[in-house]
């Protein structure tokens, strides 16, 4: 028999006592010994966003090497890592997934920026925007960027592109289509358990009730087109959850303003006054791309945050001055 939990890397004599401890096994024979496997690691903080290392240009790290485990892990990172090669020698930028756009992404940033002691797996938890992370939407969220890189075929992108147009022509339909209370409307309502409507009311908002699938619209609908399962359930999934989903589109496009503000190469974070000691450090030691990435850095604090941000607008209107003075001087 497999003894589960008996994962360890204990000596086998102790591993034979264990064993023996338990009720019916106390003459038992083991015939392999629990082991633990021992690999190297990167501090993946050296690494930027699109996994090349920062300070060997051209080395791309993916996989176990960079701190994490499982195989799920190492796929996201290898494909990461090997496209952004490959764009790399092509002159390209990088393709990088931002928290708000995968689960790679979410991977990707917590080993660059906050480093990892332990083997790191990637958990829904670890996400802010898990909301808008489904898998459902997971052909929403990326065919595009798979296909501005090379990597989707026309036939997967019309496809993508089809659905795409079939869930928003149906939900502007939706929107548009409203119904007032007649008798087969009473008896479609009450064979389901919901309550009467005053007035009209619009098909989109009759769907945003618990009770209401949108399937069953048929029974009160006689436009409502043929549609595949996918496509139907992705309908009632963003209309049902519409006021959630919004509200974490909001955050994630707050997050996005921080993201965008990048962060100079060559900038020295010892010379910031207001910085404490321990944000100039970490800020030294993992040198973030965006101001996004520094606020996520372990004693990086929110008032670092300000000054740096502060800072970089001080610095960027500078350069612009002396963009300017030079176009004048050229004059």
């Amino acid at each position: 028999m497999y003894v589960q939990g008996m994962s360890s890397s204990l000596p086998e004599d102790v591993q034979l006592d264990i064993l023996h401890s338990v009720e019916g096994l106390e003459n038992c024979h083991m015939m392999r010994t629990a082991y633990a496997i021992e690999y190297d690691c990167i501090d993946s903080t050296q690494l930027q966003l699109s996994l090349e290392h920062k300070k060997i240009s051209g080395l791309f790290f993916a996989g176990q090497i960079n701190g994490t485990s499982g195989y799920e892990e190492a796929a996201a990172q290898g494909i990461i890592a090997g496209i952004n090669a490959v764009l790399r020698l092509r002159g390209k930028d990088p393709l990088i997934f931002d928290r708000s756009e995968a689960y790679i992404g979410v991977l990707i940033d917590d080993l660059v920026t906050k480093g990892t002691n332990e083997p790191y797996r990637i958990m829904t938890s670890r996400a802010e925007y898990r909301l808008i992370l489904r898998q459902d939407n997971a052909d929403l969220r990326l065919t595009q960027r798979g296909y501005d890189i090379g990597l989707v075929t026309e036939e997967r992108y019309k496809r993508y592109k089809s659905k795409k147009d079939n869930i928003e022509a149906e939900i502007d339909r939706l929107k548009k289509k409203s119904i007032s209370m007649t008798e087969d409307i009473r008896d479609y309502l009450i064979k389901r358990g919901s309550a009467e409507i005053k007035g009209g009311i619009s098909l989109y908002e009759l769907l945003k009730r618990p009770e209401i699938g949108y399937s069953s619209l048929k029974e009160i609908d006689e436009g409502m087109p043929e549609l595949d399962r996918e496509t139907s359930e992705e309908i009632e999934i963003m209309i049902k959850y519409e006021g959630y989903i919004k509200k974490q589109l909001q955050q994630a496009e707050q997050f996005k303003k921080l993201e965008s503000k990048k962060i100079y190469e060559n900038i020295d974070f010892k010379d910031i006054r207001g910085l404490s000691m321990e944000a100039r450090q970490k800020l030294c030691e993992i040198k973030p791309a965006n101001l996004g990435q520094a606020s996520r850095i372990s004693g990086v604090s929110p008032a670092d945050v300000s000054v740096l941000m502060i800072y970089l607008e001080q610095t960027r209107r500078g350069r612009g001055g002396e963009q300017s003075g030079k176009q004048g001087n050229t004059d």
